[in-house]
């Protein structure tokens, strides 16, 4: 190659080194000079619709990247100047496009805003959201995007979508607040995130993190047609949504219309419903002991309905499936639905919409507030069902909520052997809480039933029929048993009254003094039959009929036992077969034998009356 072909390369090279290096050290001069504060925020304000300020000179950073740098950037209504600013960011960082900063130009792909603060507004359902712009090109494009979904419904000519482009806005550090009473209430801090949309008619991504009434959350949101999502159209659209409290996600289609609407699955999953309810200060029973909870669903939702298909539904990872339909349209909302589970516990369920809570001392409180706030009626089945310490099989049963009233009934389970129906009542009053229970136990074992039912002593061991009714006001569980008003009742046929030695009982009556029936615990009378009927008026039971028979004996009990103190005020009788003769006859026995029980619940104590009639 000749030498002065490479002189002359040479030359071209360092030139061109000469012109670039000109044109870099140039860019903050002509930057600085024409693409002044003005371009940029109408720049800015063109896009976003509101109307800009920029409090602070712009600086120029020609590397690593050829940005400005705002300080003190506010977005605010046009319509409004008093308003405060919907927008304000202590700094706002924009990478510029140097070719067209060298044309006099303003084209930014990102920005970055440093500690915003962006201002929401509550909505009738409940949701913040910032003020939406007036103007603006995306407002436009949206408008345009409305009248080509507006042609073609099902299927918009995505052709003539606007295409401008637009790029990327990056948040750091920020916050939103909320006007509540004059003042404003940080709704959300420690914001951070991006949203991605190259062009208006590409795909767009959200990503972001923030601290929500003191819990970590992040949302990721992504549809390959957001122009037409916002526009009241059809588009694909994912959504996650993670705190500590609770995970909530879907995947389908869905349209912003005026109608609103969706086709796709949902999940959601809570270790803890109470937490839940507490952290998004719901009002429904902040205490509840409710478990955890998931759902995972076909849904359909559109117009005030909400439909879930083929539901897999775990409440306290007891599984379930069925179908559930929510309605918006009425004052509450409805559920209504079916779910059958292979377990479930009763107790749990129960406490979801008539949730139990803690009252200080005195035993769980009862708390209707729930059926203020929703309409429930589900159907119910399950394969093995638990109730604290009772055993169910087959259980059919419905939950109902309406107008303050909670209703759970359970219209057929085996359990004990036999079958058992069960109703609890929760009516809501401006007076207070009214609850009424109701329970119906056939053809069941006797031991076994009582020992559920926590009792002990002379229980009847053979089968039997045991039906109870309760009435009552209260707040607690134990004030409900304390002030109720009903009655119980039981028959036994053929088995025996278990913890009860007889002719060690006789010879301690004989003997005088008091004793305590565990003395006389270590036998078993075999019986022919028992029956039991009682009154209870304000928490207190009066025995109107006590007795089991045999052919050899007559044990019978009367009086008073109480709720509140769990105390006994009870006299009694055994009778030989002789005496029940001469107590017909109206002659006194020579071997009867009454006695007085008295203590409490858990240690009661025998003593003698006197030896003749009963006095029954």
């Amino acid at each position: 190659m000749p030498s002065s072909l490479i002189r002359r390369g040479v030359w071209a090279i360092g030139a061109a080194v000469i012109v670039i290096a000109l044109v870099v050290a140039a860019l903050p001069l002509i930057a600085s000079t024409r693409i002044v504060r003005d371009r940029i925020a109408w720049e800015m304000s063109a896009w976003s619709g509101f109307r800009v300020a920029i409090d602070g000179s712009p600086r120029i950073e020609v590397w690593p990247k050829f940005r400005a740098i705002l300080t003190d950037v506010t977005l605010s209504k046009w319509t409004d100047a008093d308003a405060p600013p919907v927008v304000e960011a202590e700094r706002v960082e924009i990478d510029l496009s140097a070719m067209a900063a060298l044309q006099g130009d303003v084209s930014f792909s990102t920005a970055r805003l440093v500690r915003p603060t962006i201002r929401v507004q509550r909505t009738v359902d409940g949701l913040f959201l910032p003020t939406a712009p007036t103007g603006g090109r995306i407002a436009r494009s949206i408008d345009t995007a409305r009248g080509v979904v507006s042609a073609d419904p099902a299927k918009p000519d995505l052709d003539k979508l606007p295409a401008d482009a637009f790029g990327t806005v990056e948040f750091r550090d920020g916050r939103m607040v909320a006007s509540v009473d004059g003042k404003d209430v940080e709704i959300l801090s420690s914001l951070n995130g991006q949203a991605n949309w190259a062009a208006m008619n590409s795909n767009a991504t959200l990503s972001a993190t923030g601290i929500w009434r003191g819990e970590s959350v992040a949302l990721d949101a992504a549809s390959p047609k957001p122009l037409v999502l916002f526009a009241g159209g059809m588009a694909p659209l994912t959504l996650s949504f993670k705190a500590a409290p609770a995970t909530f996600s879907l995947d389908g289609m869905a349209s912003m219309s005026e109608n609103g609407y969706f086709d796709g699955q949902v999940k959601f999953a809570a270790p803890s419903l109470r937490r839940v309810l507490e952290w998004s200060q719901a009002g429904i029973a902040p205490s509840a002991a409710i478990g955890s909870v998931s759902i995972s669903s076909k849904v359909t939702a559109s117009a005030g309905r909400i439909k879930f298909e083929n539901t897999a539904l775990a409440l306290d990872n007891n599984p379930g499936m069925g179908a559930l339909d929510l309605s918006l349209g009425e004052a509450q909302p409805v559920i209504s639905g079916t779910l059958a589970f292979d377990t479930l516990d009763l107790r749990s369920f129960l406490s979801a919409f008539t949730p139990l809570a803690p009252a200080n001392d005195t035993g769980p409180e009862v708390d209707t507030s729930f059926a203020d706030r929703i309409n429930l009626d589900l159907r119910l089945s399950a394969a093995h069902a638990t109730a604290g310490p009772i055993q169910l099989a087959d259980v059919a049963a419905t939950a109902q909520v309406k107008d303050g009233l909670s209703v759970f009934d359970i219209s057929d389970a085996s359990a004990f052997g036999g079958n058992i129906q069960t109703s609890l009542r929760f009516d809501r009053k401006p007076e207070g809480n009214q609850v009424e229970i109701r329970l119906l136990a056939s053809d069941v074992d006797g031991g076994a039933f009582a020992t559920a039912a926590g009792m002990t002593r002379l229980v009847p061991v053979g089968t039997g029929t045991v039906s109870v009714i309760l009435k009552g006001p209260g707040r607690t569980w134990d004030s409900i048993f304390e002030n109720a008003d009903g009655s119980v009742s039981a028959t036994f046929g053929p088995g025996a009254l278990s913890k009860f030695n007889l002719p060690a009982f006789l010879k301690h009556t004989e003997q005088g003094g008091f004793f305590a029936l565990d003395d006389v615990s270590d036998g078993t009378l075999p019986i022919d039959g028992a029956e039991l009927k009682a009154t209870i008026s304000r928490g207190v039971a009066r025995l109107d009929k006590a007795e089991a028979n045999s052919a050899k004996t007559k044990i019978w009990l009367s009086g008073i036992a109480s709720y509140a103190g769990r105390g006994l005020a009870l006299s009694g009788g055994v009778i030989q077969p002789d005496q029940a003769a001469a107590q017909k006859t109206g002659q006194q026995g020579p071997n009867q034998s009454s006695f007085f029980v008295g203590g409490t619940w858990s240690t009661p104590f025998i003593s003698p009356i006197s030896r003749g009639v009963s006095g029954e």
